[in-house]
């Protein structure tokens, strides 16, 4: 497909994919209220998270010029999530009221995309089995420390954790929305602003510094912005997995690595990607609702396996 028709033909896409999650639900007449006060609110926040989650993931691959980069996998998802236990634990009682979640949330990836910079080392090209390795550890240390919270709260907690950890997306308010909306925005033109960048630095550091990029600043801002996106996205879902790599992967082997065009693709595939999974999610086995992080986990599971598999084999050889 020629450049100047692709975006159109992915804003189309998520048209269709907003309309097909706008029509189809467990009601078998739904009135105008479901449609305009329940769906359309859960539409759109599963087009922001899914957007910012794919943004992230293909944000990191270039970063790290590691293809299996996922902000689940590689443990800023699952920091996310402990910070937005931790909040839910101590019950607002920091004074930041609503907005402890989303902060502490972006506290914890944050905290974790240190973790993994500091272990990539300053040139951020650490092999793909360390910052795996890197990701289990952490992701199992944040597990540890969830399930110490669930165990150390009163039960009426422990139920909003547990919805919280396995990745819904739910009926917030608009203000919430506007605000995970704002925040991918602006991580999104960050990724557009350096994407030639990330273009030179797949030719590797010391081409891309005599070529003008400050390596060390651009990776460093672009840590934060891919931070900044997966702490919104989980601080209002909970822990979606495997987004972050299946959209990134797949359009690289259709588009190429240009991230002019592959960074807005990611955003673009990436809502539609979780908008039908999550009208699946609750349309499959209606009136009960598979929590979409497991269905995208049953998805991208199988699919990192198949990555990985195709990256030893490429190093053993």
């Amino acid at each position: 497909m020629k450049r100047p028709y692709l975006l159109p033909t992915l804003l189309g896409l998520v048209g269709v994919a907003a309309m097909v999650s706008l029509a189809i639900g467990s009601a078998e007449h739904p009135t105008q209220e479901i449609v305009l006060g329940i769906r359309l609110p859960r539409v759109i926040l599963g087009a922001c998270v899914g957007a910012g989650l794919a943004t992230a993931g293909a944000l990191l691959q270039a970063l790290l010029q590691n293809p299996l980069a996922d902000p689940f996998v590689l443990g800023i998802s699952g920091g996310a999530a402990l910070g937005g236990v931790l909040a839910l634990a101590l019950g607002w009682t920091l004074g930041l009221g609503p907005m402890s979640v989303p902060f502490f949330a972006f506290a914890g990836a944050l905290i974790a995309t240190v973790l993994l910079y500091t272990i990539a080392g300053a040139g951020g090209r650490a092999p793909a089995h360390s910052l795996l390795l890197t990701g289990v550890v952490f992701n199992a240390f944040a597990s540890s420390v969830i399930i110490f919270l669930t165990t150390a709260v009163d039960l009426s907690r422990v139920a909003g954790m547990f919805l919280y950890l396995i990745g819904t997306i739910r009926v917030v308010d608009p203000w919430v929305i506007a605000v995970v909306f704002a925040l991918l925005l602006f991580g999104l033109g960050v990724g557009m602003y350096y994407a030639y960048a990330l273009n030179l630095l797949a030719q590797g550091d010391e081409t891309a510094a005599h070529l003008g990029v400050d390596v060390v600043r651009v990776r460093r801002v672009i840590l934060f912005a891919t931070a900044l996106m997966i702490g919104a996205s989980v601080a209002v879902s909970g822990l979606i997995a495997f987004v972050g790599l299946i959209v990134p992967h797949v359009l690289r082997l259709i588009l190429g690595s240009d991230h002019r065009v592959l960074v807005p693709s990611c955003a673009l595939v990436g809502a539609a990607f979780l908008m039908l999974a999550d009208t699946l999610a609750r349309t499959v086995l209606a009136p009960t609702e598979i929590p979409v992080g497991a269905l995208t986990a049953l998805i991208g599971g199988p699919v990192f396996l198949v990555l990985l598999r195709r990256d030893l084999n490429r190093w053993v050889r």
